[in-house]
C-alpha cells in the first residue's frame, strides 16, 4: 500500500530496517505521490540500492533490476527479439505454403517472439506493478541514456517492428549513481533528486543496531566513532555504511568488545579497500583514531 504521508514513508523505510532522515522520506514519498522517477546520487556504499529494495517489499511489488555497465546497449536493457524461433517460425510457414511477404513478416513480430529485458519486464501490462531499479547509471555509456527517456518520461517503450508497450500500472523507478562521470540533464529533468550523504554518527548507530545487532553497544559506537574520523581523511575511497556494518561483523566474529590497534590493523581490509589507503591508516594513525573514538564514544 502506498504511504500517504512523509510519516508513513519514513515508517515504510523502517519496517525495511532502513534509517532514513526526514528529507530523504520527503522526497521518496514525493516520488511516489507524483509517479516520478527518483534519481538518488552519492558516494558508493552509502545506502542507495538498498532503498529501492525496501520500497519493492514494502510496497508489495516485484523488484526489477537493471544493473548498467560500459557498452550497455538496448539487446541487454529492454528487448530483443528470439530470432532462432523467428527463422523456425518462418520455415514453417514456407513448409505450409505462405508465401506472401507481408503475412510472413508480421507473424514473426508477433509478441510471443518477443524476449523482455529490465526495462520492458517493468512495464509489462501483463506482469504485476514493479520497483525499477536501474542501478549505477554512471557506469553505462552516455549515449544510453537515450534509451531511457521514453520510458522515464511516459513509462512505456516504442518497438519499431512491433508497436509501443505502456505500463497499466506505471512502475516505481529509482536511479542510482556514484557520480563516476556526470549524468545528462535531460535524465535529471525527467526526476526528482536526492542526494545520499554518509550518515551523521547518531544515524549510523542506529544503521549498526538493525544491520549488527549482535555488536555489543560499546564495540558499536567505537567503530561508528572511528570510521565516522575515517572519512575525514584524504583517502582515495572512504568506508560507506556497507563497510562499517561488514566490520561490525568482522570484530565481532573475532570476539573483540572494543577497538584494539592490532585487531584493527589486521582488519583495516574489510574497512578500506585500497592497499594505500591501508598503509596510510594502518599503525599509528590507526591508533591515534583509536583513541578518539574511545574517547567519543565514551
Amino acid at each position: 500500500m502506498q504511504p500517504g504521508s512523509v510519516a508513513d514513508t519514513l515508517a515504510l523505510l523502517e519496517a525495511g530496517e532502513y534509517v532514513a532522515d526526514t528529507a530523504l522520506a520527503t522526497t521518496i514519498f514525493l516520488a511516489l505521490s507524483m509517479q516520478r522517477p527518483l534519481f538518488l546520487e552519492g558516494e558508493p556504499g552509502t545506502g542507495k540500492t538498498e532503498i529501492a529494495k525496501v520500497l519493492a517489499a514494502g510496497l508489495g511489488r516485484r523488484l526489477v533490476r537493471l544493473q548498467c555497465y560500459d557498452g550497455l546497449d538496448l539487446a541487454g536493457a529492454a528487448y530483443e527479439w528470439d530470432h532462432a524461433r523467428q527463422l523456425m517460425a518462418i520455415r514453417i510457414a514456407e513448409a505450409a505454403g505462405a508465401t506472401e511477404r507481408t503475412a510472413l513478416s508480421s507473424d514473426i513480430y508477433a509478441r510471443e517472439f518477443l524476449q523482455s529485458r529490465p526495462l520492458l519486464s517493468a512495464i509489462d501490462p501483463d506482469q504485476p506493478p514493479a520497483v525499477l531499479l536501474i542501478d549505477e547509471l554512471d557506469r553505462a555509456d552516455e549515449p544510453f541514456e537515450a534509451f531511457l527517456l521514453e520510458v522515464l518520461a511516459d513509462f512505456q517503450l516504442t518497438i519499431p517492428e512491433y508497436g509501443t508497450i505502456r505500463a497499466a500500472t506505471p512502475p516505481v523507478v529509482v536511479l542510482t549513481s556514484n557520480r563516476t562521470r556526470e549524468v545528462h540533464d535531460a535524465i535529471r529533468r525527467r526526476c526528482l533528486y536526492h542526494w545520499v550523504d554518509y550518515p551523521d554518527a547518531k544515524r549510523e548507530r542506529l544503521i549498526l543496531a538493525r544491520k549488527a545487532p549482535g555488536v555489543a553497544e560499546k564495540l558499536s559506537a567505537e567503530i561508528v566513532a572511528f570510521v565516522q574520523r575515517l572519512r575525514g581523511q584524504d583517502l582515495f575511497k572512504l568506508p560507506g555504511v556497507a563497510e562499517t556494518i561488514d566490520w561490525a561483523s568482522a570484530l565481532n566474529h573475532l570476539n573483540q568488545h572494543e577497538l584494539a590497534p592490532a585487531a584493527v590493523d589486521e582488519t583495516l581490509g574489510v574497512l578500506l579497500k585500497y592497499q594505500d589507503d591501508i598503509a596510510k591508516i594502518k599503525g599509528a594513525e590507526a591508533a591515534r583514531l583509536i583513541g578518539e573514538a574511545r574517547a567519543a564514544a565514551a
